[in-house]
């Protein structure tokens, strides 16, 4: 039985042919954990856990891979002086696990957390710098940037121009070339708790949102997997941001794009 999937980039419906038929690889985007579940994450892990069950039935064997973001500018705000980051990122992390087990949604194959893949991040940016498409920010800030005018297929996904879009807000811009660059490295500011930070070639700091999922997705799935998967609302910037940085660093990346509707 043929499975056709409407792909985001390619805008239509296109007929699934897994890269290996006995072992389908997919990530999803999780939540990040800086507050508890709302009824559209859970209705977004519901979408991509039927799909999994399928298929699961039709293939044999799928791989899939649900990350949670648990340091990031959000939960460090949410975060008080009886409560460090890390412990309500975990707190938060296990009211959305008991909310996916309350209708039945599977655990996935590997649920990694973002503070466990800072090298495998930090190896993605150092790969984009040399390549020519990633900067650090002049000033010593510690930031390192995405340079978007540097990929000309930038947009590709939603199909925007960089002229249309606004200025990523991802970051201060006190180190940008260009206002819609993002951010892969954030320099440590501050105010900001001591372990909420990791050193690197840059200055400390912490990984910008978009570069944990491309250097998770590679860690657990390899350069190229079959579909990646998340809510509409992750179209642009986050998985716009993800495929060009992921290319740009010379990965296949996924060869399916996929987003459920609200």
């Amino acid at each position: 039985m043929t499975l056709r999937i409407y792909d985001t980039r390619a805008q239509q419906l296109r007929e699934f042919v897994p890269l290996d038929p006995g072992n389908v690889t997919v990530y999803v985007c999780g939540p990040t954990v800086q507050s508890g579940p709302h009824i559209g994450h859970v209705r977004a892990a519901l979408s991509f856990d039927i799909l999994r069950r399928w298929l699961t039935h039709t293939h044999g064997r799928v791989t899939f891979v649900r990350n949670v973001t648990d340091i990031d500018d959000k939960i460090l705000v949410n975060a008080s002086e009886t409560e460090p980051w890390w412990a309500l990122a975990y707190r938060m992390e296990q009211e959305f696990s008991v909310a996916y087990a309350a209708i039945g949604i599977l655990p996935p194959t590997y649920e990694p957390r973002a503070t466990a893949s800072i090298p495998q991040m930090q190896d993605l940016i150092a790969t984009l710098v040399e390549r020519g498409h990633a900067y650090p920010a002049p000033d010593g800030s510690g930031d390192v940037y995405f340079d978007v005018r540097s990929w000309a297929e930038y947009g590709a996904l939603t199909h925007q121009s960089i002229d249309a879009m606004e200025a990523a807000e991802d970051t201060d811009p006190r180190g940008k070339r260009n206002p819609q660059d993002f951010a892969l490295w954030k320099g440590s500011k501050p105010g900001e708790p001591e372990d909420a930070k990791w050193s690197s070639p840059w200055g400390d700091g912490r990984p910008g949102w978009h570069i944990e999922c491309s250097a998770m997705a590679k860690r657990y799935l390899g350069a190229e997997f079959d579909i990646h998967g998340g809510g509409l609302d992750l179209r642009f910037p986050h998985h716009e941001n993800e495929l060009a940085q992921s290319s740009a660093a010379g990965d296949g990346f996924a060869r399916y794009w996929m987003h459920n509707g609200w």
